[in-house]
């Protein structure tokens, strides 16, 4: 349930987390996920540390260099693409506001970071010999994408331009919330940037059974509860924070398989 070996073009496929102290977060998502950890070499890049469950990719972390000393950790997040160039392309047509050129992950595909418009950062990733995470929607895997941005409508054009999502208000008058669906599957959400949450992002979400328990746990672990465990539509969700100040997502609830 859950097992991946490949993903349709337009599906959030992957992510990772930029950190300053490795090391120390390692420890803090193994104890809270019970993850394995793999770390590969990459030269003068440092280690890249894969997290898995049973045998599967589920993520990973790296320790950022000296020239991003000033940019918080961070979750960031990949969407499968064919092509990698021709995406970065539609892009910049589609008004991005900052655009890397792709580059080859060894043999294991080809990425390209993407800034849209509103400022939030997602990769475009053209995979060769890795898809991305190997399992979903189960406990300690990822489970949902959200963008929190400052312009829906303007975030809305752009990704629907580059990726070809149709993004569908799903929420209400009182909490406007937008689901963003790759062909006729769920692939994302979207909601307005809360005050106070810093510049527009995507939210990854871990999946968990009991939610309590585990931003619990997070706090346990030296890392902050931002929202505490509530209720929504189809479960329960909470907002959360690592000892170094990556903030991520949990959510108990329905999953797809």
């Amino acid at each position: 349930m859950g097992e991946r070996e490949r993903y349709e073009p337009g599906t959030f496929c992957w992510v990772d987390l930029g950190t300053v102290g490795a090391a120390a977060a390692k420890s803090f998502y193994t104890a809270l996920f019970g993850w394995d950890t793999v770390d590969i070499p990459m030269g003068d890049a440092g280690m890249y540390t894969v997290c898995s469950l049973a045998g599967r990719n589920v993520c990973a972390l790296y320790e950022r260099g000296p020239s991003f000393a000033d940019v918080p950790p961070a979750w960031l997040s990949y969407v499968s693409v064919v092509d990698a160039d021709a995406t970065v392309a539609r892009a910049r047509a589609a008004g991005a506001a900052n655009v890397e050129e792709p580059i080859d992950v060894f043999d294991a595909g080809r990425m390209a970071l993407i800034e849209d418009p509103t400022g939030a950062h997602v990769a475009a990733w053209q995979p060769k010999d890795n898809i991305g995470a190997g399992v979903v929607n189960v406990p300690g895997a990822l489970t949902l994408n959200q963008l929190n941005t400052s312009d829906p409508d303007r975030a809305a054009r752009f990704y629907a331009d580059v990726f070809g999502w149709r993004v569908v208000p799903v929420g209400t008058d009182q909490v406007p919330y937008w689901g963003i669906f790759n062909g006729e599957g769920l692939n994302g959400g979207m909601m307005t940037l809360p005050p106070g949450a810093g510049p527009p992002h995507w939210m990854a979400y871990f999946a968990t059974v009991d939610i309590d328990a585990t931003a619990a746990r997070v706090a346990e672990l030296g890392g902050t509860v931002l929202v505490a465990p509530s209720a929504v539509p189809s479960g329960h969700i909470a907002v959360v924070a690592d000892p170094q100040g990556a903030a991520f997502a949990l959510y108990a609830g329905n999953l797809d398989p």
